[in-house]
């Protein structure tokens, strides 16, 4: 039996199990059992140890428990260490673990999916925590003309994107106040990607009609049946077109099980979309 999991509080909800039994199927793996593990921050070493020791074959990591899984981890890959951050962890042949971070190049390969390009483009970025961290060097080796970030407290946006740009300092890049994201000269983005938790707690981003126009596309990197609230107020703004971030979550765990297996990465054209059907 190949036994993989995914840690995380909550976990109920995750599609997790139900994408990875499909990656299995597709390639003709038997036997594999992907499950769903409830922790709890002062437990999660201990339960990341105990799935380990007893066979396990691989793990994925959720919130809120990425950067923990970084501090675990033996070694990192270069793009986990980049993000300060782990969402999959494979065991290593000396009894270590490998911390890898799929979830940056999983939003990229989504948006070449849909048709979007970053390169060249105006990319308005919210949020500076944890999902941020993930994301941002991949974006910015996209090559957008420019690279604004919000959070709300700057001074923690700011500093992730010291970290950040010493890695691609070409990009011009810059931390906006909440004042400017009404500012009257302030241009209007190609593209927005809501890296906050605003759809899950529902309350409204500080954005404007201003910031959007006719061409405006927005990706909300959580996801659910219903438009997130994120694309709800896109949609009341200015009613450009947006998605969520359900083809990010199958595209980063299409690299996890590529990792696990060290094979090549699974076709994700059917999941995207038999999986929407099942929210």
């Amino acid at each position: 039996m190949t036994r993989y999991t995914v840690f995380g509080n909550p976990i109920a909800h995750s599609l997790s199990p139900l994408i990875h039994q499909q990656f299995a199927q597709q390639s003709q793996h038997n036997n594999v059992e992907y499950g769903r593990s409830l922790t709890s921050v002062g437990r999660f070493r201990r339960a990341v140890s105990e799935f380990f020791r007893a066979g396990g074959n691989g793990a994925n990591v959720t919130l809120p428990f990425k950067v923990e899984a970084f501090k675990l981890a033996n070694q990192v890959t270069e793009r986990a260490r980049n993000a300060g951050a782990v969402n999959t962890l494979i065991p290593t042949v000396n009894g270590g673990l490998l911390g890898d971070n799929t979830d940056g190049q999983g939003l990229v390969n989504d948006l070449k999916r849909l048709g979007i390009s970053v390169s060249g483009k105006r990319l308005l970025l919210l949020g500076a925590g944890g999902a941020a961290r993930g994301i941002l060097l991949p974006l910015l080796q996209q090559q957008p003309s420019a690279l604004s970030l919000w959070n709300r407290r700057s001074e923690r946006a700011q500093a992730l994107l010291l970290a950040q740009q010493k890695q691609l300092p070409s990009v011009l890049t810059r931390v906006l106040q909440i004042a400017d994201l009404s500012h009257p000269n302030m241009p209007p983005f190609d593209l927005i990607i809501n890296a906050t938790s605003a759809s899950i707690s529902g309350n409204a981003l500080p954005l404007v009609a201003d910031l959007l126009h006719s061409e405006t596309i927005g990706y909300d990197l959580m996801y659910s049946r219903a438009a997130t609230a994120f694309q709800q107020q896109l949609t009341e703004l200015a009613g450009v077109v947006s998605f969520d971030g359900l083809g990010m979550l199958i595209e980063q765990a299409a690299l996890s099980y590529a990792a696990w297996n060290s094979a090549v990465v699974p076709d994700t054209h059917e999941l995207h979309k038999s999986l929407r059907s099942q929210l």
